[in-house]
């Protein structure tokens, strides 16, 4: 044997499978907090809270994550204020962007998400000037005039965008023109 052990492999692969599973819980953390806070915490008379506590079993979540969770958002914990907010941009090739961002920092939120957009040849866009491509049907944008990209090198670049914003803690949904 070279020095390697069976141990090491499956460490490695729990590390992983770890980060991955956190991320999950920090984003329907993240929104059962929203939910709790527009309209209570109680899952009994506030029908989102219940979706968003379903999605958060569905994903296995520790039930005190979930309780912390609506804490948190109907105040119950002091000195956390999470806020839902809405940024409108335009990615490689023209594609127009809704990004869902959920956070208790809003100026990091933003910059983040710059970040990820300029990394990608994407670009922030003033505010209205992507929303009226979309319609909103319920709690979901979709778009009006769908593009369809043929180049291969703008759906990559589209792609690692998508995953790119999709690996932010704060990202909820991406909504795009994309066909």
């Amino acid at each position: 044997m070279s020095g390697h052990s069976h141990w090491h492999s499956i460490k490695h692969k729990k590390g992983a499978t770890d980060i991955k599973r956190g991320k999950i819980f920090s984003k329907i953390s993240r929104l059962i907090s929203i939910t709790a806070r527009e309209k209570g915490g109680d899952p009994e008379s506030n029908p989102k809270l219940r979706v968003a506590i379903n999605k958060a079993k569905e994903a296995n979540m520790p039930k005190d994550n979930i309780e912390r969770a609506i804490k948190k958002g109907s105040g119950q914990i002091e000195g956390v204020k999470m806020e839902e907010i809405s940024y409108e941009a335009y990615g490689p090739a023209g594609i127009a962007l809704i990004i869902d961002v959920i956070t208790d920092n809003k100026n990091r939120a933003l910059s983040e998400i710059k970040h990820i957009l300029s990394r990608f040849d994407g670009k922030m866009a003033e505010t209205g000037s992507v929303k009226y491509l979309f319609d909103k049907e319920g709690e979901k944008w979709t778009p009006k005039y769908p593009i369809k990209i043929t180049d291969k090198k703008t759906k990559s670049q589209l792609e690692k965008l998508f995953d790119a914003l999709d690996e932010n803690d704060d990202t909820q949904e991406i909504y795009s023109n994309l066909k």
